[in-house]
């Protein structure tokens, strides 16, 4: 635990004000003496290996500095120092979590209306980070900071770049972020650039609309078999080298149930889910999408499922995943979808989440 001591000669931490704690060290709220602002600093842990990862953010935050940490919606780095054998970073105070948010707001989900803003910022936030050779590679609720969370629309931004890393500078195999929101070619191990970073942002757009975490799975092959329970069996020219093969039901559940501003929703995050990264949407992409031209009218109120629709979405789709095969196994086509069709889709993926509900409440 910190102690209310001054950490080097400008920064006082208050007391017992710990914004947050992790692997690598912990935030702490401080009291910058020389501007009299209160800023979050990270202290990172005196171990062995973290000073590595230290020192790879602090490369990856100067990078970033010719951006405008407003209009990018990036965490704005105001300087790192040495206390003793610790690295410090201070970072610009932020309001809380969009995961703390989301619980505050409603844990049962966003509406389309609360959705736009924030994909459309994340959108930009990685955009310029793309455009900069950078890859997040853990993108997640907790990453995610409100600026104010009385202000609206909401104002995000992305912070925590300690896994950050060059596209040039990523080797095969390589594993980071989190295992939930991590895209099926970082988990098979196999090559990934940027797009790893449209995928988690899919998971994380259906988390915020929905109220659950997507893929809970507790190792590498859980997450595997849910994605490809929800998103069918891709080809083996899609993953060369991984031997994990699945069957999938052939059938979609085919219902027009939802406005037309939650469908073209669903549309956009199915493209952020494509299982080959080639054909992933990019950010950039994303800004132009549909989904935020001005005659697409916010035609929802309420939060994509209720628990009660939920259950329903549950029994128009009854079908349960057969047992993996071997890597031999032919894999099925998926026939050419339009966005009724996105819907069944998305019922696949509600009855995941309700099953995994289940789960971990019985």
């Amino acid at each position: 635990m910190l102690q209310a001591t001054a950490i080097s000669a400008h920064y006082h931490p208050l007391e017992e004000d710990i914004l947050g704690e992790g692997s690598f060290g912990i935030v702490a709220k401080c009291r910058n003496t020389e501007t009299n602002k209160i800023e979050a600093v990270r202290v990172y842990k005196s171990e062995e290996g973290v000073l590595e990862v230290a020192m790879d953010e602090i490369a990856i935050l100067k990078r970033l500095r010719r951006l405008n940490p407003d209009t990018c919606n990036i965490v704005q780095c105001n300087g790192f120092f040495f206390d003793k054998e610790n690295i410090c970073i201070s970072f610009e105070l932020l309001d809380l979590s969009l995961q703390d948010y989301l619980q505050e707001k409603n844990p049962r989900g966003l509406t389309t209306r609360e959705l736009r803003p924030i994909l459309h910022q994340l959108a930009t936030a990685l955009s310029h980070l793309h455009s900069s050779g950078i890859i997040h590679a853990d993108l997640k609720p907790p990453n995610v900071m409100v600026v104010n969370r009385h202000e609206q629309p909401l104002k995000v931004k992305l912070i925590d770049f300690g896994v950050a890393r060059l596209v040039s500078a990523v080797n095969q195999g390589d594993w980071m972020g989190t295992l939930h929101y991590s895209a099926p070619e970082m988990l098979l191990g196999e090559p990934f650039n940027e797009s790893v970073d449209m995928w988690a942002l899919g998971l994380l757009m259906v988390e915020l609309a929905t109220g659950c975490q997507l893929y809970p799975g507790k190792t590498e092959y859980d997450v595997l078999r849910f994605i490809f329970e929800t998103q069918g069996q891709p080809c083996d020219d899609e993953f060369g080298t991984s031997r994990w093969r699945f069957k999938t039901p052939k059938n979609m559940v085919q219902d027009p149930g939802y406005e037309e501003d939650q469908k073209i929703f669903v549309s956009l995050v199915k493209s952020m889910l494509s299982l080959d990264a080639s054909r992933r949407i990019t950010a950039q992409e994303v800004l132009k999408h549909r989904f935020f031209a001005p005659n697409v009218i916010d035609q929802s109120v309420a939060p994509f499922q209720s628990a009660s629709s939920w259950q329903h979405c549950v029994d128009l789709n009854d079908q349960s995943p057969a047992p993996c095969q071997s890597a031999g196994e032919v894999c099925i086509e998926i026939p050419h979808e339009t966005n009724t069709e996105n819907i069944g889709w998305f019922r696949r993926i509600i009855r995941r989440i309700m099953r995994a509900f289940h789960t971990y409440i019985y």
